[in-house]
């Protein structure tokens, strides 16, 4: 058993993790850039950041409770399959005043999933207006902050999606409301942008290895 066991780590998981990267690469390319320099996230912690990391932006809006739903879809079928990845986040944007509901929030999301790599940033009403506008969407927030869409920003603050999507033409997020989008399209887009860095650093420890 011990011999199968190495046998499958050894080679079974390269060629698995390398089928789950390519497929999502060969089924849609390179995930355009719809806008450059996002606004970075106003506040003091540097442990909360869009910079170096592969994020999921949303924004839960005043009526933290109402988007439960939304969380728990996202929670079931983005991130509790890429928690694994080291540079993978989510930052949900709230105002301020939602703190106690946020807890609660996070509390059901805990007894779900590990949840270390979910964060809550509390804004002011007119920075998260700011944020949201620098992503150059066709989407609004509606009266409460808020909107069922999340957005998948890239290590340098380039907000990822599509230009040639089926349904929407430019595809700027993905709705939570919606599992089918969640499970036919996010987490392609997903897998697409995370191989991507894969692929770059590959290519650098080789350059580098070259050098040496």
């Amino acid at each position: 058993m011990k011999k199968v066991f190495v046998l499958v780590v050894l080679f079974v998981l390269p060629i698995v993790a390398y089928l789950f990267f390519a497929s999502g690469v060969t089924n849609f390319g390179k995930l355009p850039v719809l806008t450059q320099k996002i606004n970075a996230i106003p506040v003091n912690d540097s442990s909360v950041t869009f910079n170096d990391r592969i994020t999921v932006l949303g924004f839960l809006g005043k009526a933290v409770a109402q988007k439960k739903g939304n969380a728990f879809n996202l929670n079931e079928k983005i991130y509790k399959r890429f928690q694994g990845f080291d540079d993978f986040q989510f930052i949900m944007v709230v105002p301020e005043g939602t703190e106690e509901a946020v807890e609660a929030l996070k509390k059901e999301l805990g007894s779900l999933s590990t949840i270390d790599k979910w964060h809550f940033v509390f804004l002011p009403e007119n920075r998260i207006r700011d944020l949201f506008k620098s992503l150059g969407t066709d989407l609004a927030l509606d009266e409460n902050l808020a909107t069922s869409y999340v957005f998948l920003i890239d290590k340098d603050r380039g907000l990822r999606g599509r230009t040639d999507d089926e349904d929407e033409g430019t595809k700027y997020g993905f709705n939570t409301n919606s599992v089918a989008d969640l499970h036919n399209k996010m987490i392609d887009d997903v897998k697409i942008i995370l191989a991507e860095y894969r692929l770059a650093l590959k290519r650098n420890n080789s350059k580098l290895k070259t050098k040496v």
